[in-house]
């Protein structure tokens, strides 16, 4: 393992401490863990003489070189899931600061965004979203956490990436089998799948356990149940459609209360937007429940450009080129569609990711670098 890779893995696994809950890794959108993760990327990125600061968003900025050149943007979140492995979103943060350190010769902003996952407030991108000028969150209180962190919402403007921006990459494991099963260390991602997420509330009445006989009851965990199960049968007969029911919320939550309310959520992506809109439509109409949606993201396809750039880096580097769809949602898919874009995938040792037990193969971790730094000279011969 080269010292780069080591220090790199290193880093991920330091930044893993830094959580809201003693013994496992769980860092919301601005939590107070952030501000270690932010002093801790900050004396790292300023000893390479790169200016560093924290926009209104909360996410975190380091420039290496002349501001009014054009630049690359590399970034991931700094955010995790509930009890988190160590290298979901953060190690494609520390890569660009991996690269940043090889003192590339054109100007390069690395972006550590505040929140990808949307854990607190079940609204993913907050931090991807300030980058593109999208600031409608439709809730004050994320203005408010903004505020509480000490930032002001007013200067969410003031996030918005510079005109000078050539290009984003995006590193990021692949949070799945696929690689692994080919036994390959990276994957050129080609396109991300639409996703769609809603939360849904399942209205019936709670009433005593041992009282309210089988016929007459209105049992809402019972109404849920069976449309979960018609939600697995609908993904299964769609190819490639993955649709999921993560979240359940049952009041009164007693043991002998029939219950009276369940909220769920609801994740339906695909490669396809109709295919996706249509799923939804047809599930949510079956569930006979209150919804809310919460996300409606397209599918979004990254830079020919900037991907077959890529694809040629990792050639260059001596690795077979393997294109592929990621069905995880990720920042590239904001950045994208204004900003040149494109995103390389490392490996998942077991497919594992949003857990503990989630890693990555030190060679895999020097291989992508080896391919940021020939990525880095191809656009600086064709910019600079």
């Amino acid at each position: 393992m080269s010292a780069p890779a080591e220090k790199s893995i290193a880093a991920c696994r330091d930044l893993a401490r830094m959580t809201e809950e003693p013994g496992r890794t769980t860092r919301r959108f601005l939590s107070t863990p952030m501000r270690d993760v932010h002093n801790y990327l900050s004396v790292w990125m300023q000893s390479l003489g790169m200016r560093v600061g924290i926009d209104a968003a909360g996410n975190i900025r380091g420039l290496l070189g002349d501001p009014e050149k054009p630049r690359l943007i590399v970034g991931s979140h700094l955010d995790t899931v509930p009890d988190a492995g160590a290298f979901d979103g953060i190690l494609g943060v520390v890569l660009g600061i991996a690269l940043a350190e090889t003192k590339p010769g054109l100007p390069l902003e690395v972006i550590g965004f505040s929140e990808e996952e949307g854990v607190r407030f079940g609204k993913p991108f907050i931090g991807s979203r300030a980058l593109v000028g999208d600031t409608d969150w439709g809730d004050a209180a994320i203005d408010d956490a903004i505020r509480a962190y000490g930032l002001d919402p007013a200067q969410l403007p003031a996030a918005r990436y510079a005109p000078v921006t050539m290009g984003y990459l995006e590193f990021h494991i692949e949070q799945g089998p696929v690689l692994e099963r080919l036994n390959l260390p990276l994957g050129v991602v080609d396109a991300i799948v639409g996703q769609s997420r809603y939360s849904l509330t399942f209205e019936g009445r709670a009433s005593h356990a041992g009282t309210t006989p089988m016929a007459l009851r209105q049992d809402a965990l019972v109404a849920a149940a069976r449309w979960i199960g018609e939600v697995e049968r609908y993904a299964v007969q769609h190819e490639g459609m993955v649709a999921t029911v993560g979240s359940l919320h049952v009041s009164p939550n007693a043991g002998n209360v029939i219950p009276g309310e369940v909220r769920a959520s609801l994740d339906i992506r695909h490669a396809h937007d109709t295919t996706r809109r249509h799923a939804a439509t047809h599930l949510l109409s079956r569930a006979g429940a209150r919804h809310k949606q919460l996300l409606d993201q397209n599918a979004v396809s990254m830079d020919e450009g900037m991907t077959a750039a890529l694809a040629i880096a990792v050639e260059s580097a001596g690795f077979k080129v393997h294109r592929m769809t990621s069905g995880a949602g990720h920042d590239a898919m904001v950045v994208a569609p204004h900003v040149p874009s494109a995103m390389l995938f490392l490996r998942s040792p077991g497919g594992i990711s949003h857990h503990p037990d989630e890693t990555v193969l030190p060679d895999d971790v020097d291989a992508a670098l080896n391919v940021g730094s020939a990525f880095l000279k191809h656009l600086e011969a064709e910019h600079v």
